[in-house]
């Protein structure tokens, strides 16, 4: 409830990573795409494994596996389907979005919970001073 609470918050997002050698990596890479801009609702999945790659932690790309809610975009590393965007940009659009990243390295994972950052949440907190 604290997350999907948070000020100015559109969307609840759930980011689970997969397939990690332990735990600590998989949450540094969770934690790395917690920070992408999910508010435009952009099914850029390519922002994502930037994000992931941004984290410090190697992976091979060839065998990442990615998932946005229930559509599968990526599978050891390449495209599942060519029509993928409509669907997830659907998805994008609702109200809580789960995020699944698998980069087939290991057997450890970590989920971190997490919102977007509207414009709202950026009025709230230029209004007051700390």
């Amino acid at each position: 409830m604290i997350v999907r609470d948070g000020e100015g918050a559109t969307k609840f997002v759930e980011i689970k990573v997969r397939g990690s050698r332990n735990f600590e990596d998989a949450k540094k890479i969770a934690l790395s795409i917690a920070k992408t801009a999910l508010f435009g609702e952009d099914p850029n999945w390519g922002r994502i494994l930037c994000a992931a790659g941004n984290s410090g932690v190697r992976f091979n790309m060839e065998k990442i596996s990615l998932s946005i809610g229930k559509q599968k975009i990526l599978k050891n590393g390449s495209l599942v389907k060519e029509d993928w965007e409509k669907m997830v940009r659907k998805i994008m659009g609702q109200k809580e979005v789960n995020i699944i990243l698998d980069i087939g390295t290991g057997d450890a994972e970590a989920t971190v919970w997490t919102t977007d950052l509207s414009y709202e949440y950026v009025k709230i907190n230029a209004s007051y001073r700390s």
